[in-house]
C-alpha cells in the first residue's frame, strides 16, 4: 500500500509533509490511517506491505502502532530517484524534490535492512524486498 495514496484523500486543505505543521501533522495521521487499514487486512490473513517516505517520528509511529513492522530502507541514488520522480503521476517540483533529499539525508533513521536498489527495476526490488520479508519470517507481519 502507497501511503501516500491514503494522504492524498485529504483533497481540500491537503498539505504535504514538508508544508509545516499541518503538513507534518496530516503526515503522522496518513500513517494512522495506514496502520488501521494494514491491522484490517492482517487480522483476516493478508500480508501487507506500506510504503513510504519515513522520518523518524513516523518510524517511531509505525513500530508503536505495528510492533512486528519490519522497515526496510530502500537506497538509490539521487540521479536515480530524480529519474524515478519523474515516472510518477503525482510530481514534486524540484525545489520539493530536494527538501525531501536533504531530510532523508540527513536522518539518523533506525531501520532494520537496507536494499541498494539503483541498479534494480521493478521485478528485481520486488525480490529482493521478498527475499528480506522471507528470510525475517515476517510472514503475516508488515
Amino acid at each position: 500500500m502507497d501511503v501516500d495514496d491514503v494522504r492524498q484523500l485529504v483533497v481540500v486543505g491537503h498539505a504535504a509533509p514538508w508544508e509545516g505543521d499541518e503538513g507534518r501533522y496530516q503526515q503522522r495521521v496518513g500513517v494512522a490511517n495506514a496502520c488501521d487499514i494494514a491491522r484490517r487486512f492482517l487480522s483476516v490473513g493478508i500480508e501487507v506491505i506500506l510504503a513510504d517516505v519515513v522520518t523518524p517520528t513516523t518510524a517511531d509511529l509505525y513500530r508503536r502502532e505495528l510492533p512486528n513492522l519490519q522497515i526496510v530502507r530502500l537506497r538509490l541514488p539521487i540521479s536515480e530517484a530524480r529519474r524515478r520522480a519523474r515516472l510518477r503521476p503525482m510530481h514534486l517540483t524540484e525545489q520539493e524534490f530536494e527538501d525531501l533529499h536533504a531530510l532523508d539525508a540527513d536522518r539518523n533513521l533506525r531501520v532494520d535492512h537496507v536494499i541498494d536498489v539503483g541498479h534494480l527495476d521493478v521485478e528485481a526490488q520486488t525480490e529482493a524486498v521478498r527475499a528480506v520479508w522471507s528470510s525475517s519470517g515476517a510472514g503475516s507481519d508488515v
